[in-house]
C-alpha cells in the first residue's frame, strides 16, 4: 500500500472538534442542496425553489383512472437531497455537541440519514447506533420538519445475514431505483475510529470483510469487541462516498492513529479508506489523539458556514 496523505485538521480540545465537524456537515449539506456555500446565492436558490413549489401546487395534469373518474396529478420535480451516513460511538456525542445548537442552519427535511454500521441489539440498548442517534439527535430536532432516517429492521437482529441483505435492498431501492448503479454515493460519510482500529464494523484481520468487493452491506459475526453480531457498509461503498470524514478524539486513540498515519502498510481499515478514497478523505482529530504522530501535516480548519469560534484552533 502506498502512502496517501489525507487532510488532517487538528484541535486542542473536544469542543473545537465538535464545532468544526458541525461546520463541515452544514457546508456539505449546502453544497449538496445548492452547489454553493455563498449565503446570498443559497437564499436566492431557496426563493426560486419556493416559487417552483407554489407553481407546481397550482399546476396539475388531468387524467382518467380505471373507474372513469377524473383525477389530478401534480407535476413535481425531484428535489435535491442531502444523503449522509453515520457511524456510532463518540461520533454521535460530537454531532450532538456541535449540531444541535445550530439547527436554524440545518434543513432537516432535506436530509436522508443512513447508518454506516449497526450493532444487532434492540434499539433501546445503549449499544444501538440508531438508538443512540435517536436519543441524542433525532429526538432533539426542533420543529415539524424531520429527516428521513433509514435504519435496520429491528425484527431481523437475530439473523445478521438477513439483516444485512435487507438493509442492502433498502439502499438499492433508494440509490438505484430503475437505474443500474454499481455503488451508492453518499454526499458525506462520517466515521469514528476505535482504539483497536475498527471503523464502522470493519475490524482489522477479522474474516474476509475487508476484501469484500461486491456486496453493499455485509454481516459481521463474532466481532472482537462490543456486541458480537453487526452489519456494516463494505469498503467499496465507503470509498465511493463523495466525502469520507473521520472524527477521532482522546488519548486512547493515540497509538492507533500512529499506525494509521505512519504505518499504512499495516492495512488497517482506515488506511485502506485513506488510499481508496484518496482526495476525498478528511480527519478531524484533537491533539491528544495525534500525540504519537510525528510525520503528519496538521492543518488549521477554516470555517466555511460561520465565523470561527474565538477558541477554535
Amino acid at each position: 500500500m502506498t502512502t496517501t496523505v489525507p487532510l488532517i485538521y487538528s484541535f486542542h480540545e473536544f469542543l473545537g472538534v465538535a464545532d468544526a465537524v458541525a461546520d463541515h456537515v452544514i457546508s456539505a449539506q449546502n453544497l449538496a442542496l445548492y452547489e454553493t456555500l455563498d449565503k446570498v446565492q443559497i437564499a436566492e436558490k431557496k426563493h426560486e425553489q419556493r416559487k417552483r413549489s407554489l407553481i407546481a401546487e397550482s399546476t396539475s395534469t388531468t387524467s382518467i383512472n380505471g373507474n372513469g373518474k377524473i383525477k389530478k396529478e401534480k407535476k413535481k420535480k425531484a428535489e435535491a437531497r442531502f444523503k449522509i451516513a453515520l457511524s456510532g460511538g463518540s461520533l454521535i456525542k460530537i454531532l450532538n455537541q456541535g449540531l444541535m445548537s445550530r439547527q436554524q442552519e440545518i434543513e432537516w427535511d432535506k436530509w436522508d440519514i443512513y447508518f454506516a454500521d449497526e450493532r444487532l441489539v434492540p434499539f433501546e440498548s445503549n449499544e444501538s447506533n440508531y438508538g443512540q442517534a435517536k436519543r441524542m439527535i433525532f429526538d432533539l430536532i426542533e420543529g415539524d420538519l424531520k429527516p428521513n432516517v433509514y435504519h435496520i429492521d429491528e425484527s431481523l437482529i437475530s439473523d445478521p445475514q438477513e439483516c444485512a441483505d435487507n438493509y442492502e435492498k433498502l439502499l438499492i431501492g433508494n440509490f438505484a431505483k430503475k437505474d443500474s448503479v454499481k455503488l451508492p454515493m453518499f454526499d458525506l460519510l462520517l466515521l469514528g475510529c476505535a482504539p483497536d482500529g475498527h471503523i464502522a464494523s470493519l475490524f482489522p484481520k477479522h474474516g474476509e470483510s475487508l476484501r469484500e468487493k461486491l456486496a453493499w452491506c455485509i454481516p459481521v459475526l463474532n466481532a472482537p469487541s462490543g456486541p458480537p453480531n453487526r452489519i456494516s457498509l463494505s469498503i467499496p461503498v465507503i470509498c465511493h462516498a463523495h466525502r469520507v470524514t473521520f472524527v477521532v478524539e482522546g488519548l486512547t486513540k493515540a497509538p492507533i492513529m500512529h499506525i494509521i498515519m505512519e504505518r499504512p502498510e499495516k492495512g488497517l481499515p482506515s488506511s485502506i479508506v485513506n488510499e481508496g478514497a484518496a482526495g476525498r478523505v478528511t480527519w478531524f482529530v484533537d491533539d491528544d489523539a495525534l500525540k504519537d504522530c510525528y510525520d503528519v501535516t496538521k492543518k488549521k480548519y477554516k470555517f466555511l458556514s460561520i465565523k470561527a469560534p474565538p477558541d477554535s484552533h
